[in-house]
């Protein structure tokens, strides 16, 4: 299976928005993204105009969109970026898309765009995420305890992060 991403368009609104509503999906994803159209609409565009600053994009299997990811720069001076909102169909799961897509996104941070830190966090319940940024190579750098109100109850922050002498492109 041949695994691409490429910066979101308008014309992937309606696709963006399905998968963030997804009933495998949305639990996974932060409260606080953009869920409406109208919304993630606003962050496709925002993407389109600070390309060195801000991505949202859509993961592609054969052509085909099956996911999205996003990263925005954080700290210009530090050269760090947050990478956030991973988001794979749950159709094609367990087949490395998700691997091949995140490990093509640090690639093209630490090489192509100059960063030095990449950083996120991942609900402490998600264990598919959170295995996932081990696969990858994130270093789990702490917990914010019990952080975010989230189907009535706190939930936990991992945090993680990966600097660009740690990346292993294989």
């Amino acid at each position: 299976m041949d695994v691409s991403s490429r910066r979101a368009t308008l014309d992937d609104v309606p696709f963006l928005a399905a998968l963030a509503a997804h009933a495998e999906v949305e639990p996974f994803l932060a409260v606080s993204r953009a869920s409406t159209p109208e919304a993630i609409a606003e962050r496709v565009a925002r993407s389109q105009r600070e390309p060195d600053g801000f991505g949202v994009l859509v993961i592609e299997a054969d052509g085909e969109p099956v996911g999205t990811m996003s990263w925005e720069l954080v700290n210009r001076r530090s050269r760090i970026a947050a990478v956030s909102g991973l988001a794979v169909d749950p159709g094609f799961r367990e087949r490395g898309v998700g691997i091949a897509a995140a490990k093509a996104l640090q690639r093209h941070l630490f090489t192509e765009l100059g960063f030095h830190r990449l950083q996120m966090e991942v609900y402490g319940f998600n264990e598919r995420g959170l295995r996932h940024a081990e696969r990858v190579g994130w270093v789990r750098e702490g917990v914010r305890r019990r952080a975010y109100w989230r189907d009535e109850a706190w939930v936990d922050g991992v945090l993680f992060g990966l600097v660009d002498d740690e990346f292993d492109d294989g």
